[in-house]
């Protein structure tokens, strides 16, 4: 029987096969409610409270709606047999996350992609079961989807390049529930003009100044709302929080195990799937208000803070001329002042390329946006949109360092600061020339945040 979920983004999202049916059903997918599609930043944007539990059905909506449509209008290029496996992926794609996947990934040493792959590919998940049903081969196909390794470079394409399927509904998503703007793009005529090709997917010169606006709506998503200087205040002590609670385990195992038992396999780096699926952002929160009324001041203030919105300032600094022996010195004054800088301070790092195209060269070469002429050849978008080339191959963000509010108020520590920036000037010199005879090793134990997204 069909399925309708009502959707704000896509209205009506329509699910008439038993399988994606059933996949929907299983515990590992219905785990998705329970964990935010943004984490922290639902503390800048209130009402990004969505989940990935709907970000990975709009997924799936899209994706139904390429494969249709290519059934329909390609008969030679797409092969509809292969509907099923891209629609399940597309599913799937995001079933490993979990909660706050980032900053959890950063200190635990956890993937959520390879997650991904293991609740695809496990027979004891009720997802592999039912993947199985299609075929024995069926969930290691859909797995392979994910991590790029599937011989059909179109299937690939659509679940994960430039312009693909997840990307085009997170950012719909996402500026819907954040209220931002940007974020907003021509859905459906890119759906209109996308075509398979021998090597991919491509688009029609007629759409060309749609996916143009796709792109320039990404880059603008990133830098207002990805890299909100606020979201990742609460990252970094979410972070430094956990950090101190893992700490702690090592005398307190026995409170930690009574308090938070779900992390405990964590703490102890000796977790298996299930232990990752327990896990989700109600169970993460309950711990933090438990943690609140800890006798270590530390971890009580820091589980306060990230419970009730307390955030950490922040300053910009170029990585390029700023060493760590010169953030070293602002944390000397956090010291001073009376925190302690291996909590109370951190250093964050946001860059995006927003486009770029194909570089065999490169570590993680990308595949290129490629525009269909009239005469049937294919031309690489940037060299045919200014607008695109101007962005192509440039990286844009920044690298922040955070601190304790209350130090605005102490003059010593200000007079480094310029406009939000970290400036380098001669006190700042003559400083860090006093201090680099007594230096110590604090800045550099300082875990740095690079979420690459």
């Amino acid at each position: 029987m069909e399925k309708v979920f009502r959707d704000p983004v896509h209205d009506y999202i329509t699910v008439n096969h038993p399988v994606i049916s059933e996949l929907i059903d299983t515990a590992e997918f219905q785990r998705l409610r329970r964990i935010k599609q943004l984490g922290t930043s639902s503390f800048t944007f209130h009402g990004a409270e969505h989940t990935r539990f709907s970000h990975c059905l709009g997924v799936y909506h899209i994706a139904k709606r390429i494969t249709d449509y290519f059934s329909r209008n390609f008969p030679l290029e797409w092969n509809p047999d292969e509907n099923l496996l891209t629609q399940c992926a597309a599913l799937l794609h995001d079933v490993g996350h979990g909660a706050y996947s980032h900053t959890f990934e950063g200190l635990f040493n956890t993937d959520h992609e390879a997650v991904t792959r293991e609740i695809i590919t496990s027979p004891d998940t009720e997802i592999n079961g039912i993947l199985r049903k299609v075929s024995p081969d069926f969930p290691e196909k859909v797995a392979s989807v994910i991590s790029h390794e599937y011989s059909n470079p179109q299937v690939v394409q659509l679940i994960s390049s430039q312009i693909d399927a997840d990307r085009m509904d997170y950012l719909l998503r996402d500026a819907y529930f954040t209220g931002a703007v940007y974020g907003q793009f021509d859905l459906t005529w890119i759906l209109r003009v996308i075509v398979p090709t021998e090597n991919g997917i491509a688009f029609k010169y007629s759409g060309m100044h749609a996916v143009e606006d796709y792109i320039v709506s990404r880059y603008q998503m990133y830098m207002q709302v990805y890299f909100h200087a606020s979201s990742r205040s609460m990252e970094v002590l979410l972070q430094k929080l956990l950090a101190r609670a893992k700490f702690l385990y090592a005398s307190q195992p026995d409170y930690f195990a009574i308090s938070s038992p779900c992390l405990v396999p964590f703490f102890e780096q000796n977790h298996n799937l299930q232990d990752y699926l327990r896990l989700d952002d109600g169970v993460m929160n309950t711990y933090f208000q438990v943690w609140m009324s800890h006798d270590d001041e530390i971890l009580a203030d820091l589980a306060s803070a990230y419970v009730n919105r307390h955030l950490l300032k922040s300053i910009t600094f170029d990585p390029k001329t700023v060493e760590l022996e010169d953030l070293e010195i602002l944390s000397s004054l956090v010291e001073e002042a009376g925190f302690n800088p291996d909590y109370y301070t951190g250093i964050h790092s946001n860059y995006d390329l927003p486009y770029d195209f194909y570089r065999p060269s490169s570590e993680k070469p990308r595949t290129e946006i490629n525009i269909l002429q009239k005469n049937g050849s294919l031309t690489e978008l940037s060299v045919l949109s200014p607008l695109i080339k101007s962005l192509t191959g440039t990286i844009h963000g920044n690298s922040r360092f955070y601190f304790p509010k209350i130090m605005l108020e102490n003059t010593e520590f200000t007079k480094y600061i310029v406009n939000d920036s970290l400036v380098i000037n001669q006190n700042f010199t003559d400083r860090n020339s006093t201090a680099s005879e007594n230096t110590d090793d604090s800045v550099s134990k300082q875990l740095s945040l690079d979420d690459n997204l």
